[in-house]
């Protein structure tokens, strides 16, 4: 009987992220305030899979790309995770000023956002500009010049970190610095210019590390509180 009888499936991904997306925000250019005519609607957001789906052998995906063109999401769990090692674009995600979709799910993670900032952004954002940088460097040895839209990124990121780790404030609207972050990316400003203004941001960045007020680790028992009782609702809320 068993060997005959078909297993059950999950839903589709997308599916997942069509009937139980928490969150979802615009992100890119257009949240940062830096958006052109030419910028896409990049489009992220957190889906919370309901819990029936974690007692099978297969459990749901941790992460759905679509089913819009540059849309992202992320399974409510996994996305937790990262935000607690600090993951840029994760960090970001909970500070967008576009918001889409917001349950009341939605609105506990938002309100968790304090939960999720430590000292463990100055790591995970320099080791991402690192990154960045040393695309860049490559670039540049290549092509004589780098691609400006991710100098002007690099730069967004490491303004960013700074004044987190300045105020205990995450802000992602780069408004203030817009005028010369768009001189960068239309390529405006020299190399050794954007060299430069990289390596005061690297030496201010550090200074703030040594002042902030931040605490050293995230808030992971909030958060997983939070974890907790969203699993069990969802739990409690399945068709028996």
């Amino acid at each position: 009987m068993d060997e005959q009888t078909p297993p059950a499936r999950h839903p589709l991904p997308l599916t997942l992220v069509r009937d139980h997306t928490v969150y979802s925000c615009v992100m890119g250019s257009r949240a940062f305030g830096l958006a052109t005519e030419a910028s896409d609607t990049d489009r992220r957001g957190v889906y919370l899979a309901p819990t029936p789906l974690f007692w099978r052998f297969e459990k749901p995906p941790t992460h759905v790309e679509g089913p819009a063109q540059e849309q992202f999401s992320w399974e409510l769990e996994r996305f937790c995770e990262l935000a607690l090692k600090a993951n840029p674009t994760i960090l970001e995600c909970l500070h967008s000023p576009l918001v889409e979709v917001l349950t009341p799910v939605g609105e506990e993670l938002l309100d968790l956002r304090g939960a999720f900032l430590s000292r463990r952004a100055h790591a995970s954002f320099s080791r991402y500009a690192r990154s960045q940088w040393g695309k860049l460097e490559a670039d540049v040895r290549a092509h004589g010049a780098p691609r400006w839209k991710h100098a002007m990124h690099l730069l967004r990121l490491l303004l960013s970190c700074r004044d987190l780790l300045r105020t205990g404030r995450l802000s992602v609207d780069a408004g203030p610095y817009r005028t010369d972050l768009l001189a960068v990316r239309r390529g405006e400003r020299g190399w050794d210019e954007v060299t430069a203004w990289t390596a005061r941001l690297s030496e201010e960045t550090e200074a703030a590390l040594r002042t902030t007020t931040l605490p050293a680790e995230p808030d992971r028992a909030r958060v997983a509180d939070f974890l907790l009782r969203t699993r069990r609702a969802s739990a409690e809320a399945a068709p028996a």
